[in-house]
């Protein structure tokens, strides 16, 4: 990898020196920090790097040169889920997809080749010439699932998870609202949207239920998984 790096880096400096591109001193101290770290980065957390190796620069020059450095090919932008717009290498020939925990934002990076084929194969099928593509696959990781409650309030379920009704707090005010939406315990729903700080949507049986914060901190929720452990 080493190796690659550099030969990355000499590809910056002859394409930035035939390009005329200002600062360029600058520019491949950024560039060298970049290619230290193998994270998906931001600009202001690569700043921060630039800064900690003795640079003395901003995060919208490193912006800058970060949008050059994928004008170029050296870098790739993603933007995922949540919107914060993060920088990777671009390796040519190279390709890779993107697994990403929805709860503490690790994004993990694979390969397969079987999926590749496949993903040629479909498209070909449907008579279409694929130029490039990207696989994010959002959920929990395994070091999140491991530290997780086995029964949680709904509240803290994340978007796409299936889980089912184990329970109901509050008094029987609430629990005779919730059955009058028609939730029950034993009753399976899927997470549609949580915020995280506002209304939760589920949906049960191909209804979509909007349940208020207060709410949905009262009913108790646990993985199919789960309730199936807890029988063994």
């Amino acid at each position: 990898m080493r190796q690659l790096h550099q030969q990355e880096k000499q590809q910056f400096i002859k394409l930035f020196e035939q390009e005329k591109i200002d600062r360029f001193d600058e520019r491949l101290r950024v560039v060298e920090t970049f290619l230290q770290t193998e994270q998906h980065v931001t600009a202001s957390e690569l700043a921060a790097l630039v800064s900690e190796n003795g640079g003395t620069t901003d995060a919208a020059f490193v912006r800058e040169t970060l949008n050059l450095m994928c004008h170029f090919g050296f870098a790739r932008k993603h933007r995922f889920d949540n919107g914060v717009i993060r920088f990777e290498h671009r390796h040519l020939g190279q390709h890779h997809d993107h697994m990403v925990c929805t709860k503490c934002r690790r994004i993990i990076e694979f390969t397969d080749d079987r999926l590749e084929r496949l993903q040629g194969q479909i498209a070909a099928a449907h008579g279409f010439h694929m130029l490039q593509h990207k696989m994010e696959i959002y959920g929990i990781c395994s070091e999140c699932m491991q530290s997780r409650q086995m029964e949680m309030p709904l509240a803290m379920a994340r978007p796409g998870e299936k889980m089912v009704i184990s329970g109901f707090r509050g008094g029987s005010a609430a629990r005779l609202r919730l059955m009058a939406m028609g939730l029950r315990v034993g009753d399976a729903v899927e997470v549609v949207t949580n915020t995280g700080n506002g209304q939760v949507v589920v949906a049960l049986a191909f209804n979509r239920l909007v349940i208020g914060r207060g709410l949905s901190l009262k009913i108790l929720v646990q993985s199919p998984e789960s309730e199936q452990h807890a029988f063994e």
